[in-house]
């Protein structure tokens, strides 16, 4: 009887400890925007491609449209470990004290997609994500979610257009450079309170890809939007970097993987889903959408450019002419 006991003893050790190398990590990734825009469908499918690969190794948790943290509040939370996996804007590293970020905020920096993926996939952009190690954070991707429209409750057909009006911004210095050289006032709101702010008057405009601005509703309290192309928005797929660290080498090589071919689908359909969200907006007949002609684009680009010199010994000089070799390298004057 005490063998039988000791051998039924045993087997429930070894079945608790099959249990619980069997228990999947959970990866709880946070992010901002609704589920049918370009970083929510990226995020679903980098949980289907992750789950699939690692075979219940892994579960990721997925919080979107700000049912976990806002964005004012998701860095912290990842630092202080409370949640594993972000995709911010790369506005958000600024505020953070990783300012070379902002050198993505500046006004026309990027002159076609090209551009900004040579910066993204090169050694520009590794060695952006080496500065936020001594954050406690680790850098996976970068996601692609296009160039940025204005709106507002009034025509913005030229710089002067803005003058007086409140403008929501991220939390950065060179969005608040951008909205005051066109003599706009800057506003720094949280994107989860910006509809409401819009719709009360707080703010008066905004800016966004279309992606963002359709799936919040914005157009529905903006009767303009201005297609100017004028800014970039991208995010950049985190993770705390304790926690990742202390991940099996199979377990990283599996979220890798699964993290590459999301980052790819990402970018794929980042101006796919901006055009469609473009021609929704027009489709609702209550907001009138502009694209600026070539020659007030110049203009744009005229009060918008000195952005740039002005931001050098905040961002690094260094940074932003190598950006511009990147342009020149392609083409581009």
């Amino acid at each position: 009887m005490k063998l039988s006991a000791f051998v039924l003893a045993v087997c429930a050790c070894l079945t608790a400890s099959m249990a619980f190398a069997q228990t999947p990590i959970i990866i709880k990734f946070s992010h901002v925007v609704a589920t049918d825009t370009p970083k929510g469908k990226a995020a679903e499918r980098f949980k289907e491609l992750a789950e699939k690969a690692l075979k219940g190794r892994v579960r990721i948790e997925l919080y979107p449209n700000s049912t976990l943290y806002k964005d004012k509040e998701e860095l912290e939370a990842l630092q202080l470990g409370a949640v594993q996996m972000l995709a911010p804007s790369l506005a958000k590293f600024g505020p953070l004290g990783v300012k070379e970020f902002e050198v993505f905020d500046l006004p026309y920096i990027f002159p076609g997609k090209d551009v900004l993926y040579r910066v993204t996939e090169g050694p520009i952009g590794k060695d952006l994500f080496k500065k936020l190690e001594s954050k406690g954070i680790t850098g996976l991707a970068y996601w692609d979610n296009g160039f940025k429209v204005m709106s507002a409750n009034r025509p913005l057909k030229t710089p002067a257009d803005f003058k007086g009006l409140k403008m929501r911004i991220q939390s950065s210095k060179v969005l608040d450079a951008q909205m005051r050289a066109l003599g706009a006032n800057p506003q720094v709101l949280a994107f989860s309170e910006v509809y409401q702010a819009l719709q009360t008057g707080v703010v008066d405009g905004t800016e966004n890809p279309p992606s963002n601005l359709y799936t919040q509703k914005m157009h529905e309290v903006q009767s303009n939007v201005t297609v100017s192309n004028h800014g970039y928005l991208g995010y950049a797929v985190i993770v705390n970097k304790k926690f990742w660290d202390g991940l099996p080498a199979d377990v990283c090589t599996g979220l890798e993987g699964a993290m590459r071919d999301a980052t790819k689908y990402a970018n794929a359909i980042a101006q796919q889903e901006n055009d469609k969200a473009l021609e929704a907006v027009r489709k609702t007949g209550k907001t009138d959408v502009y694209v600026l002609s070539d020659k007030e684009k110049a203009e744009w680009r005229r009060v918008l450019l000195p952005v740039q010199k002005d931001m050098e010994s905040r961002i690094g000089k260094e940074l932003i002419t190598a950006v511009g070799k990147e342009a020149t390298a392609l083409g581009y004057k």
